[in-house]
């Protein structure tokens, strides 16, 4: 066909306004260029989108789970608590033997609160309240067992029963009790469950009235065992005083002893003084004896600090120690002088050597100052070792004078003291029988109820309110949680954030989902195939007023902001997978091209499955395969279309056995250089390039490659795969364009707004004359010429 130059077509050329200024656009090709985009949507707004897209599972989680738990609830049998207090007092009847030691009948320690707890609820006092109540008789107690078959039985020994019955009716009974110890207090809290209110309280108050009388019984027992052994003790000490004065009195007569005790009193003192003195010589001894050495290693700064200790204790050390202090500071000047004149001057300075002479004179003083200091230091030593030996003299002798006192005087004050014991010990017996006397007397009692148990008004269970709002609350979390788990476990696309984010590439934008109403309109104009009879609307020239239309006029847009200076001539369209919607896009991405008064050109080059003769209505022609094999001409291979006339296609042709080689060899870029000087865009329809490598061995020669993804069908790893194929052959990706989205779903909830004011402005528009053509921003590139 005659392709001429251009021409002025039947619809007016759309101007476009250009940019002032060449902006970069186009990310860089190495995908490590393109960080993960920030979600625009805030956190709170994601999991809102989530529930609201997943509601359906909470609602099912929230009915099913409040449905089970009100059921459960409403069929439970109603439990109720009573509850009674005992206090315990600290007991006040004790046994003094010594008025620093105490004995205690009633003698309470911090585990005695917990051990009267554990009294409660043992198993001796449960039987004898079952017993009590006939509790055996009960279900809830006893199951379908018979109840015991006779009173004669000691229900206080549970091992005369059946033991399995016996333990069945105790677990039972303590399954429903409950005892705490209230803290801080002296309180113990009793409290039973049961399906009976009276019996509740029936059960606490038996429990503690048995328990304050058993325990009255063993404090009575208890009282009077002890007064038994306190009478047996006093007949004992009161034998053993009489025994012990007889000896006393016996002994003093036989040995005539008068005032022993103050001379043996005497005597001790002595040896008490003695053995302070010695204990202070010896302390003396060892300070003098560690100084001594100190000073006897020659050190001379141990020496000096001898001397201040000696000046300090007003030992004579004073001249002593400023003396030396003030040659060794000489010396250190001395010193400090000659190390510099010898650093000035060398060794051989005269003034230097003078300076020895002085330091060997000074230090010649400085050791006669301290052989001074040590045999003043040796001869106190001396002394206080001469001392120490004195006082050990005296007191060998003063134990000596001791040990040759009156032994008779001495076995007198051991029979004393024996006498004086056994006579408190007597009276003290003697006071403590009295007190138990009266204690068992009065039979005290140091355990009282403080509240009895009343039979309870309402119910502890079920509990209605929070059993419902515990079931509302589960079942909201558990339907989230579902909700937010599916969403997770989901691994497809579903908007262009994900997209932009995966690919790494800048989104071209959305398709939305055609609608059921658009397409089975009264009057669906679209194309039909021949073969399968399925429609394929070309919505951007049937509907152009559809959101549909806008969105591929959107990505007219895009592209041709996509490149530096021109937009981009040869445009490839190609998906990861197939049934994505590339060849659709294909087309509508010619047409909106086509409309806006240039020269375009759509090429089929899915050679292996060519579908888009069959979409434009065209029977069988020769075409790009025909070409590339040098059968036909590339005037004879393209065609006009019906849809606009200045929209050529160039079919895919006879199906050639090496697709790929035909569009990897050197007759394909020819073919797309003459085209570049005959058209203004060539759109290509390419195989998906995870399937076939077609798409791969093309790009590179495209100056635009759009990847077409379908929302909720490609999945996030077909996609980067896909990309990263592409990138590899340096593919010039241009951006990601999410194909077939669904509006309605949730993941678009914000597009509602702006799909109602899109609706909303043509309905205005249509009523009383035609829509306008759109303003584009685009001016057609300067490089757009005549074929």
């Amino acid at each position: 066909m005659d392709l001429g130059p251009l021409a002025p077509l039947g619809t007016p050329t759309i101007r476009e306004i250009q940019p002032s200024q060449n902006v970069d656009l186009v990310r860089p090709q190495d995908p490590r260029f393109y960080p993960p985009l920030a979600s625009h949507e805030s956190g709170a707004r994601e999991y809102l989108r989530t529930l609201i897209k997943r509601k359906w599972i909470v609602i099912i989680c929230l009915v099913t789970i409040f449905s089970v738990v009100a059921i459960a609830t409403l069929k439970t049998t109603p439990v109720y608590e009573a509850g009674g207090t005992i206090a315990i007092n600290k007991p006040d009847t004790t046994l003094n033997f010594q008025n620093s030691a105490t004995f205690s009948l009633d003698y309470f320690d911090p585990t005695e609160l917990d051990t009267e707890v554990k009294i409660l609820q043992s198993d001796l006092l449960a039987m004898q309240v079952i017993r009590e109540l006939n509790l055996d008789r009960r279900p809830e107690i006893a199951g379908q067992a018979p109840p015991i078959p006779s009173p004669s039985l000691d229900l206080t020994d549970p091992l005369q029963i059946d033991p399995g019955r016996a333990s069945s009716m105790i677990g039972g009974f303590k399954g429903n009790l409950r005892v705490t110890l209230s803290p801080n207090t002296r309180i113990i809290e009793v409290h039973y469950r049961s399906a009976d209110p009276q019996m509740a309280a029936n059960v606490v108050n038996t429990l503690m009235q048995t328990y304050v009388e058993n325990n009255f019984k063993a404090r009575f027992e208890s009282t009077m065992q002890a007064s038994d052994w306190l009478s047996k003790q006093l007949v004992d000490l009161q034998m053993k005083v009489e025994t012990s004065q007889e000896k006393l009195v016996r002994y003093q007569k036989e040995h005539e002893i008068l005032g022993a005790d103050e001379k043996q009193n005497i005597t001790m003192a002595k040896l008490d003084e003695l053995n302070k003195e010695l204990t202070a010589a010896e302390s003396e001894r060892m300070d003098k004896e560690a100084l001594y050495r100190l000073v006897d290693s020659g050190d001379p700064d141990a020496i000096l600090s001898s001397a201040n200790a000696l000046e300090e204790a007003g030992a004579g050390g004073q001249s002593s120690s400023a003396l030396l202090g003030g040659l060794r500071s000489k010396e250190a000047d001395l010193k400090i002088q000659a190390a510099d004149l010898s650093t000035q001057f060398g060794p051989s300075y005269p003034r230097l050597n003078q300076l020895n002479n002085q330091l060997k004179e000074i230090d010649s003083q400085i050791q006669g100052e301290m052989k001074k200091i040590v045999a003043k230091v040796r001869g106190q030593y001396n002394a206080a070792l001469q001392r120490e030996n004195m006082l050990h003299t005296a007191l060998d002798k003063q134990k000596q004078e001791a040990n040759k006192l009156n032994e008779s005087a001495i076995e007198y004050t051991l029979l004393k003291r024996d006498v004086d014991t056994n006579r408190q010990l007597y009276e003290g017996l003697l006071q403590k029988l009295k007190e138990a006397g009266v204690s068992a007397g009065l039979k005290s009692n140091n355990f009282r109820i403080v509240d009895s148990a009343r039979p309870p008004t309402g119910p502890i269970e079920p509990n209605v309110p929070r059993n419902l709002l515990f079931a509302a609350v589960l079942g909201l979390a558990s339907g989230m949680g579902l909700a937010f788990l599916i969403e997770a476990l989901d691994n497809t696309v579903r908007t262009t954030e994900q997209a932009q984010m995966i690919a790494g590439v800048a989104s071209l934008g959305m398709i939305p989902l055609g609608s059921k109403s658009a397409r089975e309109g009264p009057n669906p104009k679209r194309l039909v195939i021949a073969s399968s009879k399925e429609a394929v609307e070309l919505v951007t020239q049937v509907r152009p007023q559809s959101q549909m239309a806008e969105s591929y006029r959107a990505l007219r847009t895009s592209l041709l902001l996509s490149n530096l200076g021109a937009p981009p001539k040869v445009i490839i369209v190609t998906s990861a997978l197939p049934q994505e919607g590339k060849t659709t896009t294909s087309i509508n991405t010619a047409v909106v091209l086509a409309q806006k008064g240039v020269r375009v050109l759509l090429i089929d080059a899915d050679l292996r499955r060519p579908s888009i003769h069959k979409t434009l209505g065209m029977g069988p022609h020769s075409g790009l395969s025909n070409v590339l094999t040098g059968s036909t001409t590339l005037e004879q291979a393209i065609s006009d279309t019906t849809i606009l006339p200045n929209l050529f296609v160039l079919p895919a042709g006879t199906p050639p056995p090496n697709p790929a080689e035909l569009l990897a060899s050197s007759n394909m870029r020819d073919v797309l250089n003459q085209l570049r000087e005959q058209f203004d865009h060539i759109v290509i329809d390419t195989p998906p390039s995870l399937s076939v490598t077609d798409a791969v061995v093309l790009s590179p020669r495209a100056d635009a490659v759009i990847l077409v993804i379908r929302s909720g069908q490609t999945t996030k790893q077909a996609l980067r795969r896909a990309r990263d194929i592409l990138m590899q052959v340096n593919a010039k990706v241009v951006g990601v364009l999410l194909n077939a989205v669904d509006l309605s779903s949730p993941d678009y909830y914000y597009y509602y707004e702006y799909r109602g004011k899109y609706a909303s402005y043509y309905r205005e528009d249509s009523s009383g004359r035609e829509h306008e053509e759109e303003e584009e921003v685009i001016e057609d590139a300067p490089s757009s010429s005549s074929a």
